[in-house]
């Protein structure tokens, strides 16, 4: 529990001994009571058999900083186990964790907020375990393969060259959560495909779970053809950022129609994510902290013309 407690210290402001079997926590009595109910809940996951990593840890105490009435153990308990790695995949939000209770629930989910919230990884996390637990019997990730206006015919080499960065992201995902040689033996074996959404036209998609990455760059006839595509057995999981739309001037994307026209079904969730949402390494976070404070230094010192 060292290091745990050296990232409780730095987080909340305060100064944690061990003398024997007591620990003393020295600090303001709000920030002590906040380490306090941290340190038990963490004890409590950790004998549930839950390992812990430092970024969890943040997370948790940015929760309790806000003020928010949350569980840590309630964040952490819905973690989803990918055994292929003897890992499990921990919610470090409340958004996200109401996010993976919605895939749970739901045959459709739509997951809807900025980069670095979890969209994409979390419901890849959840389709890999849906396989490992047979509840589907193939995993199905789908991107739009049209982006900031490029076309696929200006590309060079084949449909496959063609369409693999726009694919990468996915494969990124997958391979961080499976061995690389199970995950190419899946794709090699069809069980995993990952392609285009051009490529979903006249199919219907049964036993299969099905992720709808960057959702916000596709049509709405391309996102009614795909939304009819879901069959018995199935699952699907829609994802998308709305303030980055790489659509053609008088395109509308088929992510913000389809929140209009669905809005009514009950049987569909949407999870917003919020910038509170964004999950970071900190070395990064300090990173985007400097060029905000280059940006606004260099903002002010420009002369006015």
């Amino acid at each position: 529990m060292d290091k745990t407690f050296k990232v409780i210290e730095e987080l909340i402001n305060v100064d944690i001994s061990v003398r024997g079997n007591k620990l003393f926590i020295r600090g303001e009595e709000d920030r002590v009571e906040k380490a306090e109910q941290l340190i038990q809940e963490i004890r409590s996951v950790n004998r549930d058999g839950y390992i812990l990593k430092p970024e969890d840890i943040a997370s948790a105490v940015k929760s309790l900083s806000e003020g928010k009435e949350i569980s840590v153990k309630s964040l952490f308990s819905g973690s989803i186990p990918i055994s292929s790695k003897r890992r499990f995949i921990i919610p470090k939000t409340e958004n996200q964790r109401l996010y993976i209770e919605a895939i749970n629930t739901y045959d459709i989910v739509f997951g809807i907020g900025p980069a670095g919230t979890g969209k994409t990884y979390l419901a890849m996390a959840m389709a890999i375990n849906a396989y490992l637990t047979k509840q589907v019997s193939r995993i199905v990730l789908v991107r739009p393969a049209i982006e900031a206006g490029e076309k696929l015919g200006f590309l060079p080499g084949d449909i496959a060259e063609k369409v693999s960065p726009y694919l990468r992201p996915l494969y990124d995902a997958l391979f961080d959560m499976m061995e690389i040689d199970k995950a190419s033996k899946l794709i090699e074996r069809g069980i995993v495909e990952i392609a285009p959404l051009a490529f979903m036209r006249g199919r219907t998609l049964n036993d299969s779970f099905i992720i709808l990455d960057e959702a916000q760059n596709t049509t709405n006839e391309q996102m009614k053809m795909y939304l009819t595509r879901l069959g018995f057995s199935s699952k699907t999981v829609i994802t998308g950022d709305i303030t980055q739309i790489d659509l053609p001037a008088g395109k509308k994307s088929g992510l913000i129609e389809a929140l209009k026209i669905l809005k009514d079904i009950t049987d569909i969730k949407v999870i917003h994510f919020t910038e509170m949402d964004v999950v970071r390494h900190k070395l990064v976070q300090e990173i985007v902290k400097a060029y905000e404070r280059y940006e606004k230094r260099t903002t002010e010192e420009q002369p006015y013309t």
